[in-house]
């Protein structure tokens, strides 16, 4: 049976309800890929600069913890702006989160991501919806007003979940395993891919994302001028600035192509 190709932007954005299932599958299915660790993996470097197994934890710790605490996040940013003038207020923030915890055994942190994760997770899911939509992101962190929606409600919803999975992702590329896939993982692709598509600019082109996270999807209006085929994993790597393991395979005109090639989504 041939699979129907439908447009990006058509993609429902995930919704409050929806986010609590997603956000809990994540944590699941992190928290199952740290805990399987040998003791060797955590001193393996990842995709994040400079940052080995055992940092990348470290910070997941520090944004699920900053959830309910919001305080330790205005903290490591202005901490940052101190010790780190180079970066960036966001990026400073992430390795102050770091450093928070630079000598905290990996097993440790596992507990950590255990006690604080939950509690994040509840603190959006009580925080009233108007609150969460008025709350902006770009007042901690001025990166955000580059994001499709610079609020809480789209944090909460969207990218605590994403950038979790794309731990995850790393963490696989890290140890030398593919990430195990199931109904979450797509939803967690199709915002993504929907956030792609809400600030294409480039001609009208076709996704045809493959595995269990992927699916059909068209790039603007009208008859493509470009097809890209890949795994919806690769993708996404592709997407957030990463290699990509597997293929990228582009058909169709030059300038499509190099769009594709060119675009990025905010993990």
């Amino acid at each position: 049976m041939a699979t129907t190709t439908t447009s990006a932007r058509a993609v429902p954005r995930t919704t409050g309800t929806r986010a609590r299932l997603v956000n809990e599958a994540e944590l699941r299915a992190t928290l199952t890929v740290f805990r399987e660790l040998a003791d060797e993996d955590w001193r393996r470097p990842t995709a994040c600069t400079d940052w080995n197994v055992r940092d990348m934890l470290a910070h997941i710790v520090g944004q699920y913890e900053e959830l309910p605490r919001p305080w330790t996040a205005v903290r490591r940013v202005r901490r940052a702006a101190r010790t780190h003038p180079h970066l960036g207020p966001l990026d400073g923030h992430n390795q102050a989160q770091v450093e928070d915890r630079q000598a905290v055994p990996g097993r440790e942190l596992i507990g950590a991501l255990a006690h604080f994760a939950p509690q994040g997770l509840v603190a959006l899911r009580r925080m009233p919806a108007p609150v969460r939509r008025r709350i902006r992101l770009s007042l901690l962190y001025p990166e955000a007003k580059a994001l499709p929606d610079d609020s809480m409600d789209y944090l909460g919803n969207v990218l605590v979940a994403r950038d979790t999975w794309m731990h995850r992702v790393d963490l696989g590329d890290a140890i030398g395993a593919e990430p195990v896939l199931d109904g979450h993982d797509r939803e967690i692709v199709d915002q993504v891919v929907l956030d792609l598509a809400l600030a294409w600019t480039g001609p009208t082109s076709e996704l045809d994302l493959h595995g269990r996270a992927g699916g059909r999807r068209l790039l603007g209006i009208g008859t493509p001028a470009a097809t890209l085929h890949a795994d919806a994993v690769d993708f996404a790597r592709h997407l957030s600035g990463r290699s990509a393991r597997g293929p990228l395979e582009l058909q169709g005109e030059p300038a499509a192509r190099a769009a594709l090639l060119a675009a990025r989504v905010v993990f």
